[in-house]
Order: C-alpha cells, then sequence, then structure tokens
C-alpha cells in the first residue's frame, strides 16, 4: 500500500482504463488504432482536453502581483516520452508516429513586483515547447527505448526554467519577430523582483508537474487530497531553499531556478487538480480545496445534466463547472481572511459525459 499523500506510481498506471475502441466525440476518432485489433482502447489513444477555470484577485495587497496561464494543447509529444516500449506494446500499441496532446496550466507568485510573474506566463509554455521538440528529436537511443523518463523531464524542465530565468535577468537574448537585439537582452525587472511558479502538463495519460517556490499544486484522486508538489520557502532547509524562486533578488546567489518535477500516471479515480499560490494555502487546507472544488463540479453537472468538458473541440475558454470551483475557492478563501494575493485555478480531470462509464475498463 502506499503512503499516505505519496503517489504509487505502479498502482496509478494499473488502475488508468482503456477506452472503447470505437473512440469518441472526445478523441474525435482521429488517434491510431491498436494492433490488438479488439475493443478496448489504450489512455495513449485518447486526445482529451481536460476542462478548466481560473480566477484571482489582489485580495487586501495594494498591488496584483500573482500571473497564471492555461494553453490547451500547446505542444505533442511522441508517447515515447510518456512510455516504455514494453508498456506500449503490452497495450498493442504501434508507437512509431504516435503523439500526444500537452495542456499546460501555471500559477505565478511574484515577490517584489508583477514583472517576472507575468512574464513567465506569457513565455514559459513557448520555451517549453521549444525544449520538448529538442527532447523528442534528441532523447531517444537507437534501440527507440527512452532513457528513464522522470530523468527525461527533469532535463527538460530544468533547461525551460534556467531558460527563462536566464531572459528575465537579461542574461539570454529573447527574440522579437524572430530577431534578437541588444534592447532583448535587458532585465525584464530589477534584480529584487522574482516570482514562484507551479506548472503542470495534462495529457490523457499523465500529469507532468515543475515548481519553484511556494505556489503549490494538489490533486483531488478517490475524493482524497494528494500534495504534488513541496512548499519551497524561506525557512526552508539550505537544499530545498535553493529551489526557492525563478529570480528571487532578495536571495541570490543562494537561488536558483531548479525546479522540483515529478511525472504522475493518470488514475480512473481522479477528480481534479488545484494550482494556486499561497494566498489561497495559508487559510485553506489541501483537504478542504480539494472537497469543494470536487462538489462544485459535481453541483454544477447535475444542475446542468453534465457537459463534455472538450465540447466543440479543444477549450480555448474557461469551463463553467471548472470555473465556479475556481471562483468558490477564491471567495471561500477571502472570508477566511486571506492578507495576500490569491490566484487558482482548477482543472477537472474527469472524461465525463461523452465517454461513459461502460465503454471504460481496467487493463
Amino acid at each position: 500500500m502506499a503512503t499516505p499523500g505519496v503517489l504509487d506510481n505502479g498502482a496509478a498506471r494499473a488502475a488508468y482504463p482503456a477506452v472503447a475502441a470505437g473512440g469518441s466525440e472526445a478523441d474525435g476518432g482521429a488517434r491510431p488504432a491498436s494492433r490488438s485489433g479488439g475493443k478496448r482502447r489504450s489512455v495513449y489513444l485518447v486526445e482529451y482536453a481536460p476542462a478548466w477555470g481560473s480566477a484571482a484577485t489582489r485580495g487586501r495587497r495594494a498591488a496584483m502581483e500573482d500571473a497564471s496561464a492555461a494553453v490547451p494543447r500547446f505542444a505533442e509529444v511522441p508517447v515515447r516520452m510518456l512510455a516504455g516500449a514494453r508498456e506500449l506494446d503490452a497495450h498493442g500499441i504501434g508507437a512509431a508516429a504516435l503523439k500526444l496532446p500537452l495542456h499546460l496550466f501555471g500559477v505565478y507568485d511574484g515577490h517584489g513586483g508583477s514583472e517576472v510573474a507575468n512574464y513567465c506566463a506569457n513565455r514559459m509554455h513557448v520555451v517549453l515547447k521549444e525544449a520538448l521538440g529538442r527532447a523528442a528529436r534528441a532523447g531517444l537511443e537507437e534501440s527507440g527505448e527512452l532513457l528513464d523518463i522522470t530523468e527525461l523531464w527533469q532535463k527538460v524542465f530544468g533547461g525551460c526554467f534556467q531558460r527563462v530565468d536566464d531572459e528575465v535577468s537579461g542574461q539570454a537574448s529573447r527574440l522579437c519577430g524572430g530577431v534578437s537585439s541588444e534592447a532583448q537582452c535587458k532585465p525584464v525587472a530589477a534584480g529584487d523582483v522574482g516570482s514562484t511558479a507551479a506548472v503542470a502538463v495534462v495529457c490523457s495519460s499523465h500529469i507532468i508537474l515543475a515548481n519553484c517556490g511556494d505556489s503549490r499544486v494538489v490533486l483531488s484522486r478517490g475524493k482524497e487530497p494528494v500534495p504534488l508538489s513541496d512548499d519551497h520557502k524561506g525557512h526552508s532547509t539550505p537544499s530545498v531553499f535553493s529551489q526557492a524562486a525563478l529570480r528571487d533578488g532578495y536571495g541570490k546567489p543562494f537561488l536558483i531556478p531548479t525546479p522540483e518535477v515529478k511525472v504522475i500516471p493518470r488514475a480512473r479515480d481522479d477528480d481534479c487538480l488545484i494550482i494556486a499560490s499561497d494566498g489561497l494555502w495559508d487559510v485553506i487546507s489541501n483537504a478542504e480545496a480539494c472537497k469543494v472544488a470536487r462538489l462544485q463540479i459535481l453541483q454544477w453537472h447535475r444542475k446542468n445534466n453534465g457537459v463534455c468538458s472538450d465540447e466543440g473541440g479543444v477549450p480555448t475558454i474557461s469551463h463553467p463547472a471548472a470555473q465556479a470551483a475556481a471562483n468558490c475557492l477564491l471567495k471561500l478563501a477571502l472570508m477566511k481572511g486571506s492578507a495576500d494575493n490569491i490566484t487558482v485555478a482548477v482543472i477537472d480531470l474527469k472524461l465525463r459525459k461523452k465517454i461513459k462509464d461502460k465503454s471504460i475498463c481496467f487493463v
């Protein structure tokens, strides 16, 4: 049995369903079929865009220094960046050309100003897409088998965070219309301005987390809260404090933008994912946040007879059910007396209506 609050990756992978091969409106029937020819469809063949919602307020602070980003389908990666050849063969999947669409959600809590947080919100997914492209080209051995998947993603996110930090500090140029100039090498903000970064990349099979600082990512799984990130605060031990924030000049040279990275297989009983700045977590526990978000989403679907999370294609705006959850959490934090900026994003991980329970099986 897994330790409470710690994900058992093997158990999670075993619990994730395969979907009937007939396809659904959620995947558009466009994904390649498995070689098995059976009626079951692997999770790696499901093209799924999660529903999401976000809310933010400056609260009792004089200025808003938080920022957030939601970028559906910002990139695609070869399935072998998330699964080994043996696992794919067990599913009967020919993975030579199979790619998974990725969806990015991030919360950035600025310190000393909003400039770095806003820059991260606008730039992080662009740099990450470039890093993923390089990893996809160079990450496979001649045998076609990836090196350790978690190690690969640590390298990808580590390089991504370092690049953004270098751009923010003026140590690396920022392309403007494809042209680099001296003006594009100036620091984004003064040296005492920084930001946390809590980034979750979601696809049909996995959640990949990268975190620097005290913004937090919590998964509601089977109605239980599972913290996916550790809070990196200034009073933490030196080894953790070195990962505290992107470009936080208050602590440099002791701060470096090395993120905590985790690769978590999805499970059938995943409810939702919550990413928020410490303005929320200062006054609301993981358990309470998960319960509120889960019930708000469920209540909306019951009231509205259910709506598919990706109805009409990949969502470019928030979904009302997840939005209701984010709004409720923000209001609750204010009621509980949060004194900080508050930013919260809720990602609904349920497949909901168009892929029905009877078409799902365990593999």
